[in-house]
């Protein structure tokens, strides 16, 4: 988000972190808005019965896709000054089948582990516990899972490069993806809704 302005040298190191320090407040206050500070919430998305969070961080992506790409349109932000984290395929699967597996057994993610704890919640507490106890388990055993850690490297890639489509029409393909993703996952929640009435 500031990475512009730093990269240009509009701001220092010390205004940069106070810059991260503001906007991480913002970011924990609105998750907090969201609910998201409640386990029953969070785990209410894997039966169906609430996809707000579906809801709210795909309008965060979309709102951020939006925003880059007319940004770098209008000629504010060089995408190629944009760092993009390398694809290391099947590791990175993994990984997100491990955290999805801990966000449905612990019904947090980190950063809603944070708003949790910022609340008083304890589950939220003894989660973010095992975050800590996960990360330094695997740095210790980083030696021994190198080889798999690094696997399957396959650079820095954008779906314009993979689909060969423009990327102005993926934009347009994700924003309607977005449009139909609300209305089923409202169309969901009003049938979730209704079979529990039918059943009391």
């Amino acid at each position: 988000m500031m990475a512009p302005f730093f990269k240009f040298g509009l701001f220092g190191e010390n205004i940069g972190l106070v810059v991260a320090f503001l906007v991480g407040i913002g970011f924990g206050f609105f998750l907090e808005r969201a609910g998201f500070n409640s386990a029953r919430k969070l785990a209410a998305q894997f039966y169906f019965t609430d996809l707000t969070v579906f809801k709210v961080m795909f309008t965060a992506i979309v709102t951020a896709m939006l925003g880059v790409y007319w940004l770098s349109v209008l000629g504010v932000v060089d995408l190629s000054l944009v760092y993009l984290t390398p694809t290391f395929l099947v590791p990175q699967i993994v990984g997100g089948l491990v955290l999805g597996v801990g966000f449905v057994v612990g019904g947090y993610c980190p950063g809603t582990a944070c708003v949790g704890i910022a609340t008083g919640r304890i589950d939220a507490f003894v989660l973010f516990v095992g975050i800590f106890a996960g990360v330094w388990g695997f740095s210790e055993l980083y030696p021994l899972v190198s080889g798999f850690y690094n696997a399957t490297d396959m650079g820095q890639l954008t779906l314009p490069q993979v689909t060969g489509l423009p990327y102005g029409l993926l934009v347009f393909v994700v924003v309607l993806m977005a449009l139909g993703g609300f209305y089923g996952a409202e169309w969901v929640e009003k049938k979730m809704a209704a079979g529990k009435k039918a059943e009391a």
